[in-house]
């Protein structure tokens, strides 16, 4: 529409139309505002009780210097605070850890999930496969059936597989039990990223003189970046904050941040503020991430949705 007729369209525009159409407008964005405050306000609390001691948490307070004065409670619990920063701590010693563990094993499932996984659905989305009365529809739908199955009914089979190939408290045992949780979304992202990219391109290239692994490799992975980025950002977040099996078979090496999390509620309540501390420090690395990869998530996405 050009700009002349966007004048003409304003002018013959009448003023109750206007005022139903700037109604209309208002009240999309105020829906939108109180459901970003919604969404953002346990965010805000999180960090918020940071900073309170023990009587602000009880009696509810919530804007910093108005109802409470904030303090470093619970970042001095962790040894984090800027006044022990620089003292020995064994708390801090142990988050450490713990958020070396979750970044280990995060990042080595997702990779370990999105590899295999783009191999399995590019051969799906590219060939036709027949395993007795299962063809490839049937497949895709059994590998996605996998996320059915409530995490409770694995535990007793995966703790004596673990204990007899010595994987208990491993974070080998981790990773790889962390990738089989999150390959079937992983495939399923990636088979209908792959269904978007027309077959002419691997022929094209198989034509050329490339085998298919050069195909998949040199034309078609380039092409589905955005839905491997997608693939793992989401594969990331499963696993980062994934407590069932962390807790079932973790005990001291490999145990993971939601754990440790898990772990505030003693003999003398909750440790709120530290709970809080905890939160915050495993949800900071998950909004940076997004920040960064945020043109790749929706590229990835959305992959498909004008077919």
């Amino acid at each position: 529409m050009t700009a002349a007729e966007m004048t003409y369209q304003g002018a013959a525009e009448t003023p109750a139309q206007r005022n139903r159409r700037l109604l209309g407008r208002t009240g999309i964005y105020a829906a939108l505002i109180f459901w970003a405050f919604v969404s953002l306000f346990p965010v805000y609390w999180t960090i918020t009780t940071t900073l309170k001691t023990a009587r602000d948490v009880t009696q509810g307070n919530i804007v910093p210097w108005v109802d409470f004065q904030p303090a470093w409670i619970g970042w001095r619990s962790l040894g984090l605070s800027p006044d022990t920063i620089d003292q020995v701590s064994t708390v801090r010693d142990e988050f450490l850890g713990r958020f070396l563990n979750s970044i280990i094993a995060s990042v080595g499932a997702s990779l370990l999930a999105v590899l295999i996984g783009s191999l399995a659905a590019y051969g799906l989305s590219r060939f036709q496969y027949k395993f007795l009365w299962m063809k490839n529809k049937d497949i895709s739908f059994f590998f996605l059936s996998q996320l059915i199955l409530p995490p409770v009914v694995l535990a007793l089979p995966f703790l004596v597989l673990y204990k007899e190939l010595a994987l208990l408290d491993t974070r080998i045992g981790i990773i790889l039990l962390y990738t089989l949780t999150v390959l079937p979304i992983v495939i399923w992202i990636m088979r209908d990223q792959f269904d978007t990219i027309p077959v002419e391109l691997d022929e094209a290239a198989q034509v050329d003189g490339l085998s298919v692994w050069g195909v998949f490799f040199r034309i078609v992975m380039p092409i589905a970046l955005p839905g491997m980025v997608a693939a793992f950002i989401l594969s990331l977040i499963l696993c980062w904050n994934e407590y069932f099996f962390a807790a079932l078979l973790t005990g001291t090496n490999a145990k993971t941040l939601p754990v440790m999390v898990a772990s505030q509620t003693g003999s003398q309540g909750i440790s709120w503020w530290a709970m809080a501390a905890l939160a915050t420090s495993a949800i900071a690395p998950l909004v940076v991430i997004g920040i960064v990869l945020e043109r790749y998530i929706i590229k990835g996405l959305t992959a498909g949705a004008g077919k």
